[in-house]
């Protein structure tokens, strides 16, 4: 039988994968995209502004904590002394960007 040697992952893949979920919150809350998305043709822009801040407020402190993730986890002396805490900080990040845009999501679509 053949031992096979653990395969390592680079953290700067999923690091990017968390840079493209992070840029697709930011279009999303700060560009317009989440009004353009959410906000109908019946409903005023006013009471469509308000909604979509409270909603925002709260995906950002979950888009505060994956980017406090990301972060962290990309410092190097932490990625050359522990590579698995590197990854599971990542992972958090990457779990924390999908929360935000769940959260983002959901709630656009709930109020309208």
């Amino acid at each position: 039988m053949t031992r096979r040697d653990p395969v390592t992952v680079s953290p700067v893949i999923p690091a990017v994968a968390n840079m493209l979920l992070g840029c697709l919150w930011t279009f999303s809350v700060f560009a317009g995209w989440g009004f353009e998305a959410f906000c109908g043709s019946g409903e005023s822009p006013d009471r469509c502004m308000d909604r979509l801040g409270v909603v925002s407020t709260l995906s950002g402190l979950f888009a505060i904590l994956a980017a406090c993730c990301t972060a962290a986890a990309l410092l190097p002396p932490l990625i050359r002394r522990y590579p698995e805490k590197s990854l599971l900080l990542i992972g958090g990040a990457t779990a924390s960007w999908l929360i935000a845009l769940g959260v983002l999501y959901v709630g656009g679509l709930v109020g309208r």
